[in-house]
């Protein structure tokens, strides 16, 4: 192996052990939600992308009908977009506006007004990560990047330079305001999912994909 291409390997993989400390960071039970003060940690095993959780034992076959309240960007001092710009953080709310409407319509009939039979969804989007342009993809195929990857993937893991999206869930009664569930979660793509890497909120919109499914698939 020639030295240029030795140096290239050594300096992915020290960013990519690097970025192990920093994916270490997890969401907060963020102050300035509603459903704060009941939220505790989840102790399951989905706890990595559910790391706070608040569940009461609702009969969600009940409920055939949902309110979809407009998506809310964070702003509380705990959010955790770091430098990211007003202008995604708009685009990913109404990306997620979107992606929840169309995923869970497909099992309930969208509603404008309250009534016993209906579910009210509050989504605030807490927090993102973009993907840095062209470290992101290459890392999938650089061998020092391939490997932590791979070994994210099994893990279940966020890939190397690959962005993400945190949120919180909030799910009401409609027609008693009562709070029936409430979470935070993080999520973001498979860590050898390539195409999620091109673009810098590709994998954060990946994220709200798996996000949508993932509720759709609980409250069916």
């Amino acid at each position: 192996m020639d030295k240029s291409k030795h140096t290239r390997l050594l300096v992915i993989a020290i960013a990519c052990a690097a970025l192990v400390g920093c994916s270490s960071v997890q969401p907060v039970a963020y102050s300035g939600i509603d459903s704060s003060s009941y939220l505790q940690p989840n102790s399951q095993r989905d706890a990595a992308r559910i790391p706070y959780r608040y569940a009461t034992l609702a009969d969600w076959r009940r409920y055939r009908k949902l309110i979809i309240d407009p998506v809310i960007v964070y702003r509380g001092p705990d959010n955790q977009f770091g430098t990211m710009h007003d202008a995604d953080k708009t685009t990913l709310a109404s990306y997620m506006q979107t992606t929840f409407a169309q995923k869970l319509g497909k099992h309930f009939e969208l509603a404008n007004t309250a009534a016993p039979d209906t579910l009210r969804l509050k989504l605030t989007l807490t927090g993102a990560e973009t993907s840095t342009a062209f470290l992101s993809t290459v890392s999938r195929f650089d061998i020092a990047g391939g490997l932590y990857n791979g070994v994210q993937a099994i893990r279940g893991g966020n890939g190397a330079f690959t962005g993400s999206v945190t949120y919180a869930v909030e799910i009401y009664d409609a027609s008693t305001n009562r709070l029936l569930h409430a979470y935070v979660s993080k999520q973001y793509p498979n860590a050898m999912n390539i195409g999620a890497t091109f673009g810098s909120l590709s994998a954060a919109k990946t994220g709200i994909d798996k996000g949508a499914d993932a509720l759709a698939a609980q409250l069916n």
